[in-house]
């Protein structure tokens, strides 16, 4: 019996040696990358296409895990610490795919070559006395490594070309550039890759939870005996049931459309941006619904570009719900198991974009992944206020004449645009010159504007050469902006602009002298006897012939412009 005893106790020493130590001693993917599982720990996982459950085992010893902190980090790179950038397309609607990307950002003066080794930049090298002296060229010469050998040879029963699952690494054409190795984590499922200074990962959004989930990297460098960590990275993504878009708004004459206050009686112009970027909605019916606030009713339009016109001042709540119907294949849904509730975790989206509403994972919408008629129907909402003022609605020039100035300032042509607006009045005037394609810009003039009842001010500019001009005089206020524009030719140094319109007009003038002096023989020769009652409209015509002659005249003598009676109600020059 002690004999039995006595064999007894070293076998169990054995089975505790093989057994228990090992468990101790072995480590999994959950516990070298933890961040990815703060949303999916004892909860119900589906298997994402391609990945791999986080409780497979790490090779530790060919892939060393350093936590945070460690000292090792400070010299696990030549030249300082490498950064890595990792950005997602999120938020994306659950079906959809989303897309991950990692950049590798090197010390000063480190870049990647063509052959994917890493080199010092010698353009800044020359401003930094820091590498000068450098013997070589190459922060880590890879090519040097591997140059002698082939794929086979490379690859055959080395332990340095698999992955820290054990996995060998798959072919690539371009198998030589890929030195490094990434390996992503979210969900309790992990996903590993070769490649150069970069990499990208999609994954389709079927199978993952509502809400926030985090994405997380850990990257690592090709070594002599061992792959060595370079950095790590995470960030919070969003998956969502609601359709992701934002909203432009644009109008006419609007000074600040960000501040989503807009002018009365000018159309405000929507468009919709909805948030695609893997396309999962382009085979899908999609509709806009419409309800403005005003009491005009509900507009649906498959159109997302909409405009609308406000009649009234004040406050109003704009309303929008963005519908797709997504095909989807026919059966029965299965749908998620409940999940734990979890703690929420922060994260920044653009402040105009669409985004679920909070609820814990036990808490999914119903009909999350309802198919009816072999379809799914996701719904996106949105409200805005928006603030409807008085502004400036057109701004027009009505005259511009030219001033007559002394003759030791003819070097300047100095022309008088008169200008009219409708709606509020403005607080101050721009006056832009430019090329005659309006194009190139040549001077820029604003002054303050002090108006008090009618919108009518004369804006007097110079202009050093002949030439022509485009024009652009814009009217403010705190709210609208308006615009005119004009273009205007200017003939020589102190002359009179737009010489050609003079020689039309004179040309006009000639023919109606004698148009009225036929017109006046005839009379004579023909004249019959006219009612009284016809006076009035003969004195209206004759008026009217005065007035244009006046206008003739004063093309014909500029000097008399002075003189002329509508300046006298010219408001004051600016």
């Amino acid at each position: 019996m002690m004999k039995w005893a006595f064999l007894i106790f070293p076998l169990g020493y054995l089975l505790i040696a093989e057994s228990v130590l090992p468990a101790v001693a072995t480590k999994q993917f959950q516990d070298v990358m933890t961040r990815g599982r703060a949303f999916s720990h004892n909860g119900y996982h589906r298997r994402l296409k391609g990945w791999s459950s986080d409780h497979n085992n790490w090779n530790d010893k060919l892939y060393p895990h350093w936590e945070e902190g460690d000292p090792r980090w400070e010299n696990c790179w030549k030249g300082g610490r490498v950064v890595a950038s990792l950005t997602s397309d999120s938020p994306a609607l659950v079906g959809s795919n989303v897309t991950f990307s990692v950049t590798l950002k090197f010390p000063q003066c480190q870049r990647e070559d063509n052959d994917s080794n890493i080199v010092y930049d010698r353009k800044c090298i020359n401003g930094s006395s820091d590498y000068v002296n450098l013997p070589d060229q190459y922060v880590y010469n890879w090519t040097e490594w591997i140059d002698n050998c082939g794929w086979e040879n490379c690859t055959h029963n080395n332990s340095h070309n698999v992955f820290p699952d054990g996995r060998p690494f798959p072919y690539h054409h371009d198998w030589r550039r890929r030195n490094f190795i990434y390996v992503f984590h979210t969900f309790g499922q992990y996903y590993q890759k070769t490649g150069g200074s970069s990499a990208i990962v999609s994954i389709n959004t079927t199978n993952i939870t509502l809400g926030k989930q985090i994405m997380e990297v850990s990257v690592y460098r090709r070594g002599y005996r061992s792959f060595v960590p370079v950095t790590a990275a995470s960030l919070v993504y969003v998956v969502t049931d609601k359709i992701p878009f934002y909203v432009n708004m644009s109008q006419k004459n609007d000074r600040n459309a960000s501040d989503h206050i807009f002018i009365k009686d000018i159309p405000i112009t929507f468009e919709v941006k909805i948030h695609d970027p893997s396309h999962y909605l382009n085979r899908s019916i999609i509709s806009y619904h419409w309800n403005y606030g005003d009491g005009s009713g509900l507009f649906v339009s498959n159109n997302s570009v909409s405009t609308h016109t406000y009649k009234l001042p004040g406050n109003f709540s704009l309303d929008l719900s963005v519908q797709a119907i997504i095909p989807a294949p026919c059966g029965p849904v299965t749908p998620s198991p409940p999940l734990p509730t979890t703690p929420a975790i922060t994260t920044q989206l653009p402040s105009n974009m669409t985004t679920p509403t909070s609820y814990s994972t036990t808490e999914l919408p119903t009909g999350q992944l309802s198919a009816e008629g072999c379809h799914v129907t996701r719904n996106g909402p949105y409200k805005a206020s928006l603030f409807i003022v008085e502004g400036i609605l057109g701004v027009n020039i009505i005259q511009m004449t030219n001033v007559q100035v002394a003759a030791t300032q003819v070097e300047n042509s100095m022309v008088d645009f008169v200008v009219t607006c409708q709606g509020s009045l403005p607080t101050d005037a721009c006056t832009m010159i430019a090329d005659p394609t309006c194009q190139v810009l040549q001077s820029e003039a604003c002054d303050p504007v002090d108006i008090t009842d009618e919108c009518l001010l004369t804006i007097r500019r110079a202009f050093n050469e002949s030439g022509t001009y485009c024009v652009n005089i814009t009217l403010g206020d705190a709210t609208s902006l308006a615009l005119t524009s004009t273009l205007i030719s200017i003939s020589g140094a102190g002359g009179s602009f737009s010489r050609t319109a003079e020689g039309v007009l004179i040309a006009c003038a000639f023919l109606v002298v004698v148009a009225v002096s036929l017109t006046f023989f005839l009379y004579k020769r023909y004249k019959e006897y006219k009612p009284i009652e016809k006076k009035k409209e003969q004195e209206a015509t004759s008026e009217g012939l005065r007035v244009y002659f006046n206008n003739v005249k004063a093309v014909l003598f500029p000097a008399n412009n002075e003189r002329d009676p509508l300046l006298k109600s010219k408001p004051g020059i600016i």
